[in-house]
């Protein structure tokens, strides 16, 4: 499928979108609406949606966050963290009609560039779904510290904090 608009800001309206697409790139880690919407709030500047003919197409979150830590799952957050020292990939979720077309180096030029003017020299993430290759072919590494551990528990067996350098 071609697009013919690409990368925009995230907006309420687009709420919906991001969690139907969300179902399908996270079957076994569901988050609702409000759970989105918390992070569009907080740091609506990290939150874009890939927009194509015929709607939707993706959709990326990030913000800023406590390095060595991640969000729990399916929870609102209120406030970016005093101690924000990494920038959070929350979610880079692509629909299956627009997967393999770059559409993920493009997101992550927005990222990068994100993470650069805002002074935060450290990009993070968890990785489920068996996706560790996929983000370490954008640059990510595994790290793994005996606080993380516990805290992947809810992410699922596969989970991995990585985090790449800008």
């Amino acid at each position: 499928m071609t697009l013919t608009r690409g990368w925009r800001p995230m907006t309420a309206d687009d709420l919906d979108d991001v969690v139907a697409i969300a179902a399908i790139g996270f079957p076994g880690h569901p988050e609702d609406r409000a759970c989105f919407a918390s992070r569009l709030a907080v740091f609506p500047e990290g939150c874009f949606i890939l927009d194509g003919e015929g709607g939707v197409k993706g959709y990326l979150i990030t913000y800023p966050w406590a390095a060595d830590s991640a969000p729990v799952l399916n929870r609102r957050i209120a406030a970016v963290p005093e101690d924000a020292s990494v920038l959070y990939l929350h979610d880079l979720a692509l629909h299956p009609d627009v997967r393999g077309g770059g559409w993920s180096r493009s997101a992550m030029d927005k990222v990068l560039a994100l993470a650069r003017s805002g002074g935060r020299p450290t990009i993070a993430l968890v990785a489920v779904n068996d996706a560790v290759g996929f983000w370490q072919g954008h640059g990510f590494a595994v790290r793994q510290t005996p606080a993380m551990a516990a805290k992947l528990a809810s992410y699922g067996a596969d989970a991995r904090y990585m985090v790449r350098t800008v």
